[in-house]
């Protein structure tokens, strides 16, 4: 699925055309996932865990804060760059799919809405007078870096382009009275 989406984007990916790439056959997908779907979901599942997990590993607590969400946003903006296709379908196409792909963007959303909010929670930053971010607040920021991350990759700009930005963006949102 992933080769194809590069290839030709998900909307012109067909069953046959995975199974080609995989070298497998109908019987063996279907035995696996119950459509075209499904199979998105399984690799953006797979790829959204990945991307999490990277940038949670790549924020060093011992940095300042500042530091801290530089490296958040550059890990971030660094995997959706080296993903484009991916980003693309995950930010465009997603949406307009059934129940189980709306659910896996909710949850992803979820998961980054925490994992901006657990580091956010520090002794550091309480020290300096900056409360946790907020739930809806944490969700502008998620949601903000997605669509520039879109809006980028649409007008085929690296995402280089923009970190400078995105970094300043996603400090004020922490840190509001700075």
């Amino acid at each position: 699925m992933d080769q194809c989406i590069a290839e030709v984007g998900y909307s012109n990916t067909m069953v046959a055309d995975v199974v080609r790439r995989a070298r497998t056959s109908k019987s063996k997908f279907y035995a696996e996932f119950t459509d075209r779907e499904a199979c998105l979901v399984a690799l953006l599942t797979e790829t959204n865990d990945a991307n999490l997990d990277a940038v949670a590993t790549s924020v060093d607590p011992f940095a300042s804060w500042q530091t801290q969400v530089r490296q958040a946003v550059e890990t971030w903006f660094d995997w959706a760059e080296r993903r484009r296709h991916l980003t693309l379908t995950w930010i465009r196409d997603v949406p307009a799919l059934g129940p189980s792909a709306r659910s896996l963007q909710r949850v992803a959303m979820e998961r980054f809405v925490g994992l901006v909010q657990t580091l956010s929670d520090t002794e550091e930053l309480k020290s300096i007078g900056i409360d946790p971010v907020p739930h809806a607040r944490a969700v502008l920021l998620i949601g903000g870096l997605r669509e520039l991350t879109a809006h980028t990759v649409e007008h085929d700009a690296p995402l280089a382009a923009v970190t400078e930005e995105a970094v300043r963006s996603a400090i004020a949102l922490i840190n509001p009275s700075a």
